[in-house]
């Protein structure tokens, strides 16, 4: 069955650098026939036509920090069958859109979400999810790591991430994309709830994989300390305004503030926050919350189709992935490796193992190939126990297995 064509689209807002990272994870996806649409201020795009495969992107300026019309534009530039989307700080797993795509063989499936690991690289930061009309995410559990396609339900959508989800461009335009009135926060949110009005089909896809950075950004640090809770504010308002009975948004909003507080005491607490930065906080948030149920909202349009053709964007389907593991004290030879396969067109994972029981993490390094550095007897994942009495090439094996789950990897390579 032929795969079908797909749109990537990437907002940024003044992270050049992040950007120039995802936009290498992207060109290493093993997926053929994808364009990417860069929808970026001024340095994002002099970033993405600095880059070597970043140049084969389509790009659209935009000159104010709003999410939901940043990515309506690129759906306008936007002529794959499906349109999928990831931030800027955030990198793919080179299997990430085989699988997110794949649902989409199934007629009924208008929509899909991948799962989101966390800063170290390795941690789940958000899987399967519902949401409510209120905003609230609640865990969705689910068995084994095989796609689920679910109906929502009126009030009670699927939660799909903004940085990881899909869904078929028919459907998107028609329902005008995302609310602009959505500048940040809540966006994908009121997209799962209108989609869930129509009893809509979503697959969660647990092995369509990103790595989520965090990077500093106008609102919050690269410690995820808040900078600025307005726009929160204004969105949980003009999100109950659309999608809450009026008699239940006043308690919601208690509620909402209340949870806010809590996470803002718990920086406190942290040392991330002093007493004045909290008592600013509040005042943003408490603002936006007042913006938002004032804050204009207008009809949303279906999209016109793109006038320009498909760009294809360089990836590369069927490479072969190389695990190269060694000791920490052989990083420059291991690097010298990766580089040489990145070169080559393989993608590649560098494991760098030293004899203690430090924690691992993973990171997309900058240069072009993934990294895991950590202990040869210490975890991995958060289930694993602190300490594990394994040899190095035992370790080895054993990172091999699990992420073969998501690479493709040539183990003969490994050291």
């Amino acid at each position: 069955m032929e795969t079908p064509r797909v749109s990537v689209v990437v907002a940024s807002w003044e992270r050049p650098d992040a950007l120039s990272r995802c936009l290498s994870g992207l060109s290493q996806l093993d997926y053929d026939g994808v364009e990417v649409i860069v929808v970026a201020c001024e340095d994002g795009l002099v970033a993405a036509g600095a880059h070597e495969a970043g140049a084969e992107a389509k790009t659209v300026l935009v000159d104010e920090p709003n999410l939901s019309a940043a990515r309506n534009l690129g759906i306008a530039r936007a002529t794959g069958e499906i349109v999928a989307f990831i931030d800027d700080d955030a990198v793919s797993e080179p299997s990430w859109l085989a699988r997110l795509v794949a649902p989409f063989s199934d007629p009924t499936v208008l929509c899909a979400g991948g799962f989101v690991l966390g800063r170290n690289g390795i941690s789940l930061q958000w899987g399967a999810r519902t949401v409510g009309a209120e905003g609230v995410a609640r865990a969705l559990p689910l068995d084994g790591d095989a796609p689920v396609l679910l109906t929502a339900a009126p009030g009670r959508a699927i939660k799909t991430e903004g940085t990881n989800m899909a869904l078929r461009r028919e459907t998107l335009a028609e329902m005008g994309g995302f609310d602009p009135a959505f500048r940040f926060y809540h966006d994908e949110t009121d997209l799962n709830l209108r989609l869930a009005e129509q009893g809509s089909v979503t697959a969660l896809v647990p092995q369509a994989l990103v790595h989520h950075g965090f990077a500093p950004s106008a609102t919050r640090r690269a410690d995820r300390v808040p900078r600025d809770l307005f726009e929160i504010g204004a969105s949980q308002s003009v999100l109950m305004r659309k999608h809450l009975a009026p008699d239940a948004q006043d308690a919601a909003r208690r509620a909402f503030r209340t949870g806010q507080r809590l996470r803002l005491l718990e920086h406190l607490q942290r040392g991330g926050l002093d007493p004045l930065d909290l008592q600013r906080l509040m005042r943003r948030l408490d603002a936006g919350l007042a913006d938002g149920r004032e804050r204009q909202l207008e009809r949303l349009q279906p999209i016109p189709r793109a006038a320009d053709g498909f760009r294809s964007y360089p990836t590369r389907p069927g490479a072969r992935h190389r695990l190269i593991a060694g000791r920490t004290w052989q990083r420059a030879a291991l690097e010298d490796e990766a580089r040489a396969a990145v070169v080559s067109g393989e993608t590649a994972t560098v494991l760098r193992l030293s004899p203690t029981a430090l924690y691992h993490r993973m990171r997309f390094h900058p240069d072009g190939w993934w990294e895991q550095i950590g202990g040869q007897f210490g975890k991995a994942l958060r289930n694993e126990p602190r300490f594990r009495p394994l040899t190095a090439a035992r370790r080895a094996k054993l990172e091999a297995a699990r992420l073969s789950q998501t690479r493709a990897l040539d183990r003969s390579a490994d050291k």
